[in-house]
């Protein structure tokens, strides 16, 4: 009779957990998919806003960079007598003038041309930036859905087995006050239970870990609840099956590499804005002045032409520069091209490798851990095993069933970096 009571107590105890993973503050939070959290997380992440501020930099920029120099207007009043000389005829002073001059400044060498130019690849630079950035952002919301969700499923677990435990723990207890057990073994299986729940524990604290980074990254306030309702299971696999399609599209999609790509246009027309900037620029006035003198007074008009003479500074400096940072750029560009390449390599082996151990895990281990569990549970209460057997059958359980959470979970992870890196979702 307290054998049948303990094969109850033991097969309902794992039912017995789902009430007690469901009072965990996650499931009273609000509910989001993973593609919901990514677009929360675009709409409203604090980095993101401050990444955006760029193209009004650039944009303030680009407006700059279409001003023309302003026309210089000067007013001078010369030769008046305000010490009381009295200029008069014994001493031949003044006659006071006073003039009004305005003087052009003419840009040459198409610098004005070279500016804007410089400022829209610029710009386009920055929205390729900000592109990266929301990749790299979007990438970094799916793992820490994928954190939350394995947090979940693991907290979901450890419950099933600390309930399992616990059934053990209370049917011991009657097995031992009915004489059939001894009473050090009873406390035995007390004390196992009493250990697990620091797991239970320790399961709790990573799952409101995950959950905090999750609400940093969606720019949620601290004390916010949050949720994720996907399947930690990973419903698709990869259509694409040859890497080398993938690269290529990595190659063109990438827009860390785009915004490379267009810096290196920018240092290439900069250097011809430095090298329009060598070019000296004229200036033309035109000067109108007025003489009140003793003989009468007079109008006179005055136009003026001048420009620095380019003996030592033609700019040299500043199109060594442009050309320096040019070739830099150029290199960076065929670095990045390798890094890539090299990064989507390794993304997509990782999921095909974390794919091929999850479909093992499934298909050899899952059902035979499981099986092992049971005929242990059935031989310890029969009397043909111990409780240590019992509780090694327990643990080679757990730590399947642990392993096999975590390699699904890896291979969500896996699939989410190889999306990142080809930055197109060949990943469902």
């Amino acid at each position: 009779m307290s054998g049948t009571r303990f094969l109850v107590v033991f097969s309902c105890a794992a039912m017995a957990a789902g009430p007690l993973a469901a009072q965990t503050p996650s499931s009273r939070s609000p509910s989001l998919t993973i593609a919901q959290a990514v677009d929360e997380a675009v709409a409203h992440n604090l980095s993101l806003f401050a990444q955006r501020a760029s193209l009004s930099i650039a944009e303030a920029a680009a407006i700059t960079a279409r001003l023309r120099p302003n026309p210089v207007f000067s007013f001078s009043a010369d030769h008046l007598d305000l010490l009381g000389t009295h200029f008069d005829a014994s001493n031949s002073g003044g006659p006071p003038e006073i003039a009004w001059r305005v003087d052009v400044p003419v840009e040459r060498g198409g610098k004005r041309e070279a500016r804007i130019v410089v400022a829209s690849i610029a710009r386009s630079a920055a929205e390729a930036q900000v592109a990266d950035f929301m990749r790299v952002l979007k990438r970094d919301v799916t793992l820490a859905c994928i954190d939350v969700l394995s947090a979940k499923a693991t907290r979901a677990l450890v419950a099933d087995i600390l309930g399992a435990f616990q059934g053990l723990a209370r049917v011991n207890a009657a097995r031992a006050a009915a004489g059939s057990i001894s009473p050090f073994e009873s406390t035995r299986s007390q004390v196992a239970m009493l250990q697990f729940r620091s797991t239970v524990v320790r399961a709790d604290l990573d799952l409101a870990a995950a959950s905090a980074r999750l609400r940093t990254l969606l720019g949620r306030a601290p004390l916010d609840s949050i949720d994720i309702t996907d399947d930690l299971a990973l419903p698709d696999g990869l259509a694409e099956t040859d890497v080398a399609p993938l690269e290529e599209l990595a190659l063109t999609s990438r827009p860390d590499l785009q915004a490379l790509q267009r810096t290196e246009a920018r240092t290439s027309a900069d250097l011809r804005l430095q090298e329009a900037i060598g070019k000296i620029d004229y200036s033309i006035g035109a000067e109108y002045r007025r003489q009140q003198g003793m003989a009468g007074k007079s109008n006179s008009l005055g136009f003026f032409f001048s420009t620095p003479l380019p003996l030592s500074n033609r700019n040299q400096g500043e199109i060594a520069r442009a050309g320096a940072e040019h070739e830099q750029t150029a290199r960076e560009i065929a670095a990045r091209r390798a890094e890539i390449v090299s990064e989507v390599r390794t993304a997509y082996h990782e999921y095909v490798t974390t794919k091929d151990l999850v479909s093992e895990m499934k298909r050899d281990l899952l059902t035979p851990a499981a099986s092992a569990r049971e005929i242990s549970a059935y031989t310890y209460r029969a009397g043909g095993s111990t409780l240590l057997e019992l509780l090694d059958a327990q643990r080679v359980f757990n730590d399947t069933m642990q392993s096999y959470v975590d390699a699904q979970a890896n291979l969500r992870r896996a699939g989410s970096r190889l999306n990142a890196a080809v930055a197109t979702e060949v990943v469902p």
